[in-house]
């Protein structure tokens, strides 16, 4: 029988659909990929912010990863949303017992509406426990910055010392976004074990980029499921995105940040 790619999200739930496991799923779909998913934590959340917070406890984490990944073929795993650090600690100790790889690490701190989803022993336990154990890790630039207990890279060159910084962590590669930046471009930087390569993209005047940063990681996710090098699914994962905030600049959903547009692809076809 055919067996068709299947990835694997570990996050928390967006009730708005924008961000999140159903931003993962979505993404997942429209790659042609399989999309399982873990539920870490469940947000009362719309595109004008989150109003509540509830996480899974840490052991019905790892029941869900233990289900799964005993029985699912995952072929790339990542994790968004982990809001306490005992989901954290679950989380890392499933992924060394399932040999779950090639793990993408999206260190999610801040919703696009400003509002904080992550305490600050996680964030501690995210830099002991899960980077060393990711082969990409991420970060947007304010997360990078808390990860390192750093100022905000303000410039170029700061941002390619903290992308190397953070490879200093444990993690096999660093995405450093400079979506959060200034300038008519957006660099990101891939710093891995060759030096850093730097992606360029022309910004999007628009306020849906509800769920940017997760759409991101779960196409570089579903790239990789589908066989790709780490650098070549980058490369598409960002194209993606791109594409996603170009084709949803005027989707009016919501009242407040609207999302990408994930079916972007599909209405190409």
């Amino acid at each position: 029988m055919d067996q068709v790619p299947i990835a694997l999200t570990i996050a928390g739930s967006d009730s708005s659909g924008g961000a999140g496991i159903q931003a993962d799923l979505k993404t997942f779909t429209v790659h042609g990929v399989y999309g399982a998913s873990v539920v870490t934590a469940v947000t009362a959340q719309s595109t004008r912010g989150v109003t509540r917070v509830m996480a899974v406890p840490a052991s019905m984490v790892r029941a869900q990863i233990d289900a799964v990944a005993g029985d699912l073929p995952v072929a790339a795993v990542k994790t968004g949303m982990l809001a306490e650090a005992e989901t954290v600690g679950a989380v890392a100790g499933a992924v060394r017992s399932h040999a779950l790889s090639p793990l993408v690490v999206d260190p999610v701190m801040i919703a696009t509406s400003g509002d904080v989803l992550i305490s600050d022993d996680a964030i501690v336990a995210l830099r002991r426990e899960l980077l060393p154990l990711a082969d990409l890790v991420t970060p947007n630039l304010p997360e990078a910055a808390r990860l390192l207990v750093r100022p905000l890279a303000h410039d170029e060159a700061e941002a390619r010392r903290q992308a190397e910084a953070l490879r200093d962590l444990g993690p096999t590669a660093v995405l450093l976004k400079g979506g959060h930046g200034s300038g008519p471009r957006a660099v990101d930087f891939l710093a891995t074990a060759d030096g850093i390569e730097a992606f360029e993209s022309e910004r999007i005047a628009t306020p849906n980029t509800h769920g940017t940063g997760c759409t991101l990681s779960a196409a570089i996710v579903a790239n990789l499921a589908l066989g790709h090098p780490l650098a070549d699914a980058v490369r598409a994962a960002k194209d993606f995105v791109w594409r996603a905030l170009l084709a949803g600049r005027h989707v009016r959903i919501g009242r407040g940040h609207g999302p990408v547009d994930h079916l972007h692809a599909l209405r190409r076809r």
